[in-house]
């Protein structure tokens, strides 16, 4: 188990209410919980700016597969990018509409390249891109 450091922290009333208030919606048992999980969100975030770190992460996107070409350009950018993607699940969600998660790790700046390259296509309705570390 990691040493554990104790460390006192200043927050107004009104704050600390609001604050109470939320993570109780969140399911936080405590409030160290719920800082340490604010804090590793902070250092993600400040990680993922350098496009030479690495990262993990999912794009999720909806897109009807009737339009164009789309089917076929997704699975040409999906195998000239057999490096970043791990994995993808593909759901028939109706007649048009396909839900696609794709799973993927590398550098962030590639996968965020990857991920813009494939929410331009023409049929995609909505793409979203999640990225997080193991290193933190």
């Amino acid at each position: 188990m990691e040493n554990i450091s104790r460390f006192g922290v200043s927050i107004e009333s009104k704050l600390l209410k609001k604050f109470d208030i939320h993570i109780k919606k969140e399911g936080y048992s405590n409030r160290s919980e719920a800082l340490r999980d604010l804090i590793r969100k902070d250092l993600i975030i400040e990680q993922q700016k350098d496009p030479n770190e690495e990262s993990i992460g999912t794009l999720t996107m909806i897109y009807d597969h009737h339009t164009g070409n789309l089917t076929n350009k997704l699975l040409d950018i999906q195998h000239d990018h057999n490096a970043e993607i791990l994995t993808t699940t593909h759901v028939h969600i109706d007649h048009h509409n396909c839900l696609e998660v794709i799973v993927l790790k590398g550098k962030t700046g590639n996968i965020q390249r990857l991920a813009d390259t494939i929410r331009s296509l023409k049929g995609i309705k909505h793409g979203e891109l999640v990225l997080t570390t193991s290193t933190i």
